[in-house]
């Protein structure tokens, strides 16, 4: 399975349109020791050829033009991306689904409760089923095995089985019937048997979490902030990262100190917030991720599992 990382960062991207941290000042005058990250993206495939997207980020069409795999190959309309599997509405992982609007057939896999609020509750989303066969909307329920294959694929499928991590939702699904499926990671495995996990937003690490963590030969982990208070801190004010759904990576309660025992082959954090400062590679924080093992995810990072 090849796995391709398209982008990294936490809504916003790094440098934030907005933002004059001390990351986001010095990444702009040239003077971090760093690099700028677009917004979390993953795609994954069996054969180089049909390829599989993890989320819809708002970056996606950059994304796509940054990576010649993904680019059309033949006649006037094509795409190798046969589908897209949701982890969640968040605006930072869904937006990029009306980028891809332009009557190209594809899949998406999502819980029902997210399926109901892009193909009920938000007009807009429409835009992918003007014409018959455009999108087809599968539901994908937490424990259930489902198979990543093209249409018309021969190969082999990449088999993907959901984990519900919690039951936050975004903030303007106002009217959706919550559900502990709000939130899911995704547990990826290729033919050959290797497995991937994708867990880019994590509201708590629990026994059973740990227990699947360690099973894998490849985690990608939600490393949106250092500390709990980290924009409270920058701030003066807001919400605290568990508030947020998301379990720091510092601290004595935080994943890499929890963490601190897995053997898992490959670890790495994504979606990371631009505060963050662990995204300075000369910094503590930095060295300290790095010498428990860990990697940050990079925009442009190719690897076959």
């Amino acid at each position: 399975m090849q796995v391709k990382i398209l982008g990294s960062a936490a809504g916003g991207a790094f440098p934030q349109w907005n933002c004059a941290c001390a990351n986001c000042h010095a990444v702009r005058g040239g003077q971090f020791q760093g690099k700028a990250r677009s917004q979390t993206q993953v795609a994954v495939s069996i054969d180089g050829e049909s390829w599989f997207l993890l989320g819809a980020s708002p970056d996606l069409r950059y994304q796509i033009e940054a990576t010649p795999e993904l680019h059309p190959r033949s006649g006037t309309r094509s795409s190798p991306i046969s589908g897209v599997v949701l982890a969640s509405a968040d605006l930072d992982h869904i937006l990029g689904l009306l980028l891809m609007r332009e009557l190209q057939p594809f899949r998406v896999w999502a819980a029902e409760s997210v399926v109901k609020i892009l193909r009920t509750e938000n007009n807009m989303f429409g835009m992918l089923n003007r014409i018959a066969h455009q999108v087809q909307w599968q539901t994908i329920c937490a424990g259930e095995a489902f198979s990543l294959k093209a249409p018309h694929g021969k190969d082999p499928a990449i088999s993907c089985r959901a984990v519900a991590v919690s039951s936050h939702y975004p903030a303007y699904a106002t009217h959706t019937q919550k559900s502990d499926e709000g939130v899911l990671g995704l547990i990826l495995t290729a033919p050959s048997g290797a497995t991937i996990g994708f867990f880019p937003q994590l509201a708590q690490l629990t026994p059973e979490l740990k227990k699947i963590f360690a099973s894998l030969d490849c985690l990608v982990l939600d490393g949106t902030f250092w500390s709990d208070d980290e924009l409270i801190c920058l701030q003066g004010s807001g919400q605290r990262a568990r508030e947020m759904g998301h379990v720091p990576v510092g601290g004595e309660d935080g994943t890499l100190r929890q963490l601190a025992g897995l053997n898992t082959g490959r670890k790495m954090y994504i979606h990371i917030n631009n505060t963050n400062p662990m995204l300075n590679e000369a910094g503590a924080e930095h060295r300290a991720v790095r010498d428990a093992g860990w990697e940050l995810a990079e925009d442009g990072c190719h690897f076959t599992l």
